[in-house]
């Protein structure tokens, strides 16, 4: 699968400036047009640095809903989790009350976890908007190459990862069928490691981030560095 639209920007001040002003327009639109927004969170320096430029300008209120991507089976409170740097970068700090912060409970172990988190979407309709990683191998969210992603229909809407390559190698992953019901997924890749990546992808190489298409609007946001 080709390469979806992608957004070049200079540099990644430039490309975080304008995925911040761009994520709140979307969400001001989805809650005027739907009451909410379904927001889903990747992991990752680019970001990290998005949710900074989100808590500078106030984002996130009662009618914000936020889940994640993946997480790694850390302790509940260990700096490397998702969910413990988006807390830290804006949603402790935001109007979002902790009842629609989703985290994935991967301190559980992978199965356990990955079980409480599909029962925790049953009912949920798709996301408004998803917001992946990319990592040098193409691998987005915790699917990677080499393993199942959960493409079929039947498949659970999050998945335990038993043997990541990179550390830790226990962690949970929303599916690829779960992401897939989603309005728009928006990519956020930067730096020169990842433009490798991106040229397989370009190519038609089959890798996980190709995997994934939202249902309205599929954007690659990258900096120059990472262009192919």
């Amino acid at each position: 699968m080709s390469l979806p639209e992608v957004r070049v920007f200079p540099d990644p001040e430039h490309l975080v400036a304008a995925l911040a002003d761009a994520l709140c327009a979307e969400a001001e639109a989805d809650i005027r047009a739907r009451g909410s927004f379904h927001l889903v969170l990747a992991g990752g320096n680019t970001p990290r640095e998005l949710y900074r430029a989100l808590a500078a300008r106030g984002a996130g209120d009662a009618h914000w809903v936020v889940w994640y991507g993946d997480e790694r089976c850390v302790a509940a409170d260990h700096p490397e989790r998702n969910s413990v740097m988006a807390e830290m970068a804006w949603l402790a700090a935001s109007r979002i009350p902790p009842i629609n912060r989703h985290a994935i409970p991967a301190e559980c172990g992978a199965r356990d976890a990955a079980d409480a988190y599909s029962k925790r979407l049953e009912g949920v309709g798709d996301f408004d908007l998803v917001l992946l990683g990319m990592g040098e191998d193409g691998h987005t969210a915790s699917l990677f190459p080499g393993q199942a992603w959960g493409e079929t229909a039947d498949s659970a809407d999050a998945l335990a990862v038993h043997d990541s390559p990179k550390p830790p190698p226990e962690r949970v992953s929303l599916s690829a069928a779960r992401l897939n019901r989603s309005r728009r997924v928006w990519f956020l890749v930067g730096g020169a490691s990842k433009r490798e990546a991106m040229r397989r992808w370009r190519d038609g190489e089959r890798l996980p981030v190709g995997a994934i298409h939202a249902r309205t609007e599929t954007l690659v946001w990258l900096d120059r560095a990472a262009a192919p």
